[in-house]
């Protein structure tokens, strides 16, 4: 068996620019397996080839702990890992299908077509908050503010509480960065937030997805409490964080990229299949929650013990030489590669259909209004955020005329 090294800098806490992709090209190079302390500290595996990532996310040997798979989970009172970690993707086998079909039955694909025309009209109205400004940061100018709209929306989400989430997000995406006491002051404040919306929800119903849930049954299964608390927890990180991530890391590649930017322009029909190479090239997540071995598991030349924790890097998965030619390269063209930006496996993405059409909508309305767009700072000066999921840029300052 060859002997592994483990991770000498970590991805996780990497911020210049190129420096996170740098790290796992590293990594892939000494091969798919290796030794890393994973979120919160816990030592476990990082899988970082694509092969190798696909088929891990297919194994049933690897399994979610229930409740017990959040970070700090050993550390956190019960009552509030309960009422945050119950979502499906800490959950395996029925347990997992049973809480996907509730959700699924009511977080259709029709109820994202409804939603598409007010994502139009809130992209509009942000973009036109640009009038008369020469740059703005796109960050916290359009993809930080449409995606909370949206899921707010979506959610019934209080309009006077959407800040609260983009505070609360810093935190939640970065446990081991941040330190545990912050953490769990803002788990605390999101699992009240999350409480007081479903209670009132459910002594008024609306036409919006919490209410959806709140009534959602198969047979005499329906959702619970820390059920529908931690679907609330899992749709406002996932289902904004990712989509902040994909418009910001999707415009910031084209900016760098001006050729396939002019492709882009010319041909405005590219824009959906140029949305599946942004998220192949520089996706929005950099890893997957963590899953246990529940038996011995050879990765390459390494055998990952029983009861060890692995976590896959998807980012590193999608710039995979062996699976991808050029694979550092933006190619709006490519065709035939699929990435794994939106995971794998029975845990794939639920929320992936609106992610699209937010960054579709965004990026194409962007374009359009601002033609002149260009970036208005050095890449060398532009930073991630450290995070041991997810993978952003701090702020992206662009001129827009």
């Amino acid at each position: 068996m060859s002997k592994v090294q483990p991770v000498s800098v970590s991805p996780f806490s990497a911020v210049l620019d190129g420096e996170r992709d740098a790290i796992y090209a590293e990594l892939m190079s000494r091969g798919p397996a290796h030794p890393v302390a994973t979120m919160a500290g816990v030592n476990g595996w990082l899988i970082t080839g694509h092969e190798e990532a696909r088929a891990l996310l297919s194994d049933p040997r690897l399994v979610k702990g229930g409740w017990r798979n959040g970070p700090y989970a050993d550390k956190l009172p019960e009552d509030l890992a309960r009422g945050l970690y119950s979502h499906m993707l800490n959950l395996n086998g029925a347990d997992h299908i049973r809480l996907r079909k509730l959700v699924t039955t009511v977080f259709t694909r029709r109820r994202v077509e409804r939603l598409t025309p007010r994502i139009q009209e809130m992209t509009d109205e942000l973009l036109s908050a640009f009038d008369g400004a020469e740059s703005v940061d796109l960050m916290s100018a359009l993809a930080y503010p449409l995606p909370i709209g949206v899921i707010s929306e979506l959610l019934g989400v209080p309009e006077g509480s959407r800040e609260d989430f983009r505070r609360w997000t810093a935190q939640i995406i970065a446990p081991g960065i941040c330190t545990y006491e912050e953490y769990e002051d803002v788990l605390h404040a999101m699992l009240a937030f999350a409480r007081d919306l479903v209670a009132s929800k459910r002594s008024a119903p609306r036409d919006d997805l919490l209410s959806a849930l709140i009534a959602a049954r198969d047979g005499e299964e329906r959702l619970s409490e820390d059920e529908l608390t931690s679907m609330i927890f899992l749709l406002v990180i996932a289902g904004h964080e990712t989509t902040v991530n994909l418009i910001g890391n999707g415009v910031y590649a084209l900016l760098r990229n001006p050729d396939q930017l002019a492709l882009l322009r010319d041909d405005p029909a590219l824009l959906e299949p140029a949305i599946e190479e942004l998220l192949r090239y520089d996706g929005p997540v950099q890893t997957t929650l963590s899953y246990v071995a529940a038996e011995p598991i050879e990765v390459g030349d390494v055998t990952i013990n029983a009861g060890k924790s692995v976590v896959v890097a998807l980012q590193a998965a999608n710039r995979d030489p062996v699976h991808f030619p050029e694979a550092d390269q933006l190619d709006l063209t490519r065709l035939g590669a699929v990435h794994t930006a939106f995971g794998h496996g029975v845990h794939y993405c639920v929320g992936a259909p609106l992610a699209r059409v937010e960054a579709r909508i965004a990026i194409d309305a962007l374009l359009d209004r601002f033609p002149g767009l260009r970036l208005d700072a050095d890449p060398r000066t532009l930073t991630r955020n450290a995070s041991m999921i997810m993978n952003g840029l701090s702020a992206l300052p662009v001129r827009l005329r």
